[in-house]
This record gives structure tokens, C-alpha cells and sequence, in this order.
């Protein structure tokens, strides 16, 4: 299979409608919550990104069509003192599934989160989402922990909007 990865150009048109494209067929996705995106978000999402310190995605294209996508933050590891990566959308579009996509995708977060001297890449899923599960922990993904005894992390949020 023949395929193009990039990093996106936010300040792209394309590019930037593609990635738009990609987030929205996620969006609607029952893994995704089953609705699309807001217009507003339609509108401004990789004009926010492009101003957002950190941020940077990935697309595949597959014969000139968007068939994965991840959007990505640079964060901080207190822990360990050094900046980490984390993987805050992941997607790979329904009519490309099961083509191996995903480890290129992640090959490529990991290989600039090396490049940048991050300390580890993160990332969240939903428990039921069991076909990503299996891709994240063949690629070496682990559930967070630091003590046994203290448990996994789990991933909580406030909504403010």
C-alpha cells in the first residue's frame, strides 16, 4: 500500500479542511459521541491550532483521500523533568480500517516525540473502543501506573462549556 504521512500546515486550506474532515467523521462516529462538530468549531479549528503553542497533527492520505489523522500537544512531565507528547485525537476514517494505518500514524508521533527529547507519549481511549485497545497496546501502550497497588490512571474531565 502506497500512502503519504504528513505534518499538517494548519495555515493550509486543504490541508486544513481535510484534517477538519477527518475530526468530523471521527466526531460522528459512535466512538467519537455520535455527533458532528459544531460549525463553529468547523470554522476555526485549524486557525486555533496554528496559535496554539504545541499543537501539531499527522495525516495519511491513500491515493489523495484523508484515511488517518491525529491531532497532537506537547506537554510536561514533572516526573520526569522533560516535555511529553500527547495524542489528544487519533482517527482512522471507516473505509481505511484494518490496513495498518494507526502504526504508521504512531511511528510518526513517537519518532518526533525521540526527536524533540520527550520523555513518553499519551494518549486516551474510550474502554469499550476495543479495536484501538488492541492497536495502542500491539504498538506498546500500557495503562498508566505508577504503584500496583495504587491502581491504573483513569482520564476524568470538568466541563466548563
Amino acid at each position: 500500500m502506497t500512502f503519504n504521512l504528513i505534518e499538517v500546515d494548519y495555515n493550509n486550506p486543504h490541508q486544513a479542511s481535510d484534517l477538519v474532515a477527518m475530526l468530523n467523521h471521527y466526531a460522528q462516529d459512535p466512538m467519537g459521541g455520535g455527533e458532528p462538530l459544531s460549525e463553529f468549531v468547523q470554522q476555526n479549528l485549524a486557525k486555533s491550532l496554528a496559535q496554539t503553542p504545541g499543537a501539531f497533527s499527522f495525516i495519511i492520505y491513500i491515493e489523495g483521500k484523508p484515511a488517518a489523522m491525529c491531532n497532537c500537544f506537547t506537554g510536561f512531565s514533572t516526573f520526569a523533568c522533560k516535555p511529553l507528547i500527547n495524542i489528544h485525537d487519533f482517527v482512522v476514517h471507516s473505509d481505511f480500517r484494518g490496513q495498518g494505518l494507526s502504526k504508521h500514524l504512531l511511528s510518526a508521533v513517537a519518532e518526533k516525540a525521540k526527536k524533540d527529547g520527550c520523555c513518553k507519549v499519551t494518549l486516551e481511549v474510550l474502554s469499550n473502543n476495543k479495536a484501538a485497545i488492541q492497536a495502542y497496546n500491539k504498538f506498546g501502550f500500557k495503562l498508566y501506573q505508577l504503584d500496583e497497588a495504587a491502581g491504573t490512571a483513569q482520564f476524568m474531565e470538568l466541563k466548563l462549556v
